[in-house]
């Protein structure tokens, strides 16, 4: 599954704050950092944990976006 820094994803199981299941790819390397958009709360973890975890990309993220960041 091909997954981009500020895309949306989905992950198999839910986050406890029940608000959103939905994260937002913040950082990317060797580690990903994920955001959630229910509570803001950030989590870190392996690429191939992060690959194993993710259900579906939910929204690529806007090439006009990444280049003003």
């Amino acid at each position: 599954m091909e997954y981009n820094l500020n895309d949306i994803v989905e992950m198999k199981k839910q986050h406890p704050c029940k608000k959103s299941n939905e994260w937002k790819i913040i950082r990317m390397g060797a580690d990903i950092r994920i955001k959630c958009l229910g509570c803001g709360s950030s989590v870190l973890m392996e690429r191939r944990d992060f690959e194993k975890k993710l259900k579906k990309i939910v929204k690529k993220a806007d090439i006009n976006d990444e280049e003003t960041n």
